[in-house]
């Protein structure tokens, strides 16, 4: 039982570092996201690379593309941050649930 229990905290610890790998990389998106979004405010022009070949885009179009992408990072950002959260409450009753066994043998 206490092996499992503890096989079960290092499992809860690896999706943790998972998570937060994943909510890092949405979070760099965002920087991204919100740094093309201030360039876009200074120029006249835009352009979006397809393939091999710059294209020209509408500035409207391409801010609307990327304020919709930046509320879909930030919704993704916080449904890890919950997930996360739910881990580490987790882990930490498993660890209270272990040492509580280990201190009454």
């Amino acid at each position: 039982m206490k092996e499992e229990k503890i096989q079960e905290l290092q499992l809860l610890e690896q999706n943790m570092t998972h998570l937060q790998i994943q909510k890092q990389k949405f979070e760099t998106q965002q920087v991204e996201v919100d740094s093309a979004l201030s360039e876009l405010g200074n120029t006249n022009e835009a352009f979006r690379i397809i393939g091999n070949v710059m294209v020209k885009v509408d500035i409207p179009r391409l801010q609307k593309e990327l304020d919709e992408k930046k509320e879909m990072l930030a919704i993704r950002v916080k449904t890890l941050e919950n997930q996360e959260e739910k881990l580490k409450e987790k882990a930490v009753n498993l660890q209270k649930d272990l040492l509580s066994d280990m201190k009454s043998k």
